[in-house]
């Protein structure tokens, strides 16, 4: 369960770089430059990149499948200490991150004024941000991006709490339990294609993002090689429900969602979930991603900042700024990665070792 899976890494790597260009394109003064120069381009990253956000939502509810029910019931004999335990390697680098962001945002508000730039903040948003709840309460975001970290603990939360009601609930016996797990993520699914995924007003709540989400848990047990004839009817029946709800109302969003869950089963069954694309490069930057996704924004509104500051007003000039803010925020997250995520994250791992060792 430890070994990496290049086909995931592939998908991380690539759409936090998406993510990146997203934030480069939508905010910050550089980009307007640059959009005199190829407006398309910049027009398409501006408004169609934060898709990858979807592919983000399906990997993360494969891995949390995999990593609580592989086989569909919940195996840990608590779900509690699982919490705490992703909120630990979750939250405590974003905090971290949060902290950089708020310097940097107080640097590059020395050099420009921008409608990019957040305000300051003041004690009640750190803490809203802090517990995971800043979109519920409907605070404003300290750095562009961090909502998807509170759904993302949301949604885990969600997970873990229908396995542990299953569990707790349910019928006697492994088989029942498992195949009425899945019936119960099935119809939350189903609720939020139908229903809340078409409500905008819904999109701080974990509920709007469970269809994404919830494809990607049904495809680590629609993909299992050794339960080939109820997963292949759950995997049609996971097909077929998309296509109606895209046919009642179509989202792009949630069709990308299918397509990724449906590479997901495939890449499984087929084996090259674990060969294929065998990359270093991209390896390295899946290991990073939560990094260069958490300080992205705080280190492009410095180079921005700077670049508005010091250097000519220029079509040329300011998009050789995007580049150089695109590489900075690659560099600097990858050394966030080393010196903080990968040691603050070995705090949410403590736990999960003892149990073990006892």
């Amino acid at each position: 369960m430890n070994d990496r899976l290049p086909y995931i890494d592939a998908l991380k790597a690539v759409g936090a770089q998406l993510i990146v260009l997203h934030h480069l394109a939508f905010y910050g003064p550089m980009s307007d430059w640059t959009h005199r120069l190829l407006p398309e381009l910049v027009e398409w990253f501006s408004q169609d990149a934060r898709m990858a956000v979807q592919m983000f939502l399906v990997v993360a509810g494969f891995l949390a499948a995999r990593s609580l029910a592989p086989q569909g019931t919940l195996q840990a004999p608590s779900a509690l200490p699982l919490l705490w335990q992703r909120y630990a390697r979750v939250a405590l680098p974003y905090l971290a991150s949060l902290l950089v962001a708020m310097v940097c945002t107080e640097v590059a508000r020395f050099w420009m004024t921008h409608d990019s730039l957040p305000d300051r903040p003041d004690l009640w948003q750190f803490v809203t941000h802090a517990l995971l709840v800043h979109t519920l309460l409907d605070v404003d975001s300290l750095s562009a991006g961090v909502w998807y970290v509170a759904i993302d603990f949301q949604l885990y939360a969600v997970l873990l709490g229908l396995l542990w009601l299953v569990r707790r609930l349910g019928p006697a016996g492994p088989e029942r339990a498992s195949g009425q797990v899945r019936l119960v993520v099935l119809l939350v699914v189903a609720l939020s294609l139908f229903h809340f995924n078409r409500d905008a007003d819904w999109d701080s709540w974990a509920i709007y993002f469970f269809g994404a989400y919830g494809m990607g848990v049904l495809a680590w047990w629609i993909s299992d090689p050794a339960d080939a004839g109820p997963g292949r009817r759950l995997g049609w029946l996971m097909v077929g429900l998309c296509l109606l709800a895209l046919a009642l109302e179509w989202r792009t969003r949630i069709a990308l969602a299918l397509l990724v869950a449906v590479s997901l089963v495939w890449s499984r069954r087929s084996g090259w979930l674990h060969t294929w694309p065998r990359s270093a490069v991209l390896a390295y930057l899946s290991r990073i991603s939560y990094s260069v996704f958490l300080l992205n924004f705080p280190v492009a509104l410095v180079v921005n900042a700077w670049f508005s500051r010091h250097a000519p007003q220029d079509p040329v000039m300011q998009s050789l700024g995007v580049l150089l803010a695109w590489l900075a925020c690659n560099l600097l997250g990858a050394a966030f990665h080393h010196a903080v995520e990968a040691r603050l994250g070995r705090l949410g791992r403590l736990g999960r070792r003892r149990p073990a060792a006892a």
